[in-house]
């Protein structure tokens, strides 16, 4: 079943802070500069377990708390998980989407990062 169909969502929202300095296709790299980065992460099911959840908060918080830790308060360009990646608020969602750990029972929806007021990049499978 696709994440059109199911009608129950949950997100989780958190914001780090990193720099970068993003390579332009002329091969420029602009100057190093820093963002509070905002990430929204939603899931969804088809209909509510059990308990009454999508989702543990709780779980997924944790999930994507692992992901954004070693990103916080550090240059995106010298982060060893972004290494293959130009920085962009683009390949941040790549990442986070890569290295996400979706509980089980449910479906990604969504990842959005914003690097400044509306400026989003967004992947939704």
């Amino acid at each position: 079943m696709t994440t059109a169909a199911m009608p129950y969502t949950a997100t989780v929202s958190r914001v780090f802070s990193a720099a970068h300095a993003i390579r332009m296709p002329d091969g420029t790299v602009e100057p190093l500069h820093g963002h509070n980065w905002d990430v929204r992460v939603t899931v969804a099911r088809p209909e509510l377990d059990g308990t009454g959840f999508v989702v543990d908060f709780h779980e997924l918080e944790a999930s994507l708390d692992a992901v954004l830790k070693p990103l916080h308060n550090r240059n995106l360009n010298d982060v060893a998980e972004m290494a293959d990646l130009n920085p962009t608020a683009e390949n941040v969602v790549r990442h986070i989407v890569r290295s996400l750990r979706i509980p089980t029972g449910v479906s990604l929806d969504r990842v959005e990062v914003s690097e400044a007021p509306g400026c989003v990049a967004a992947y939704r499978p």
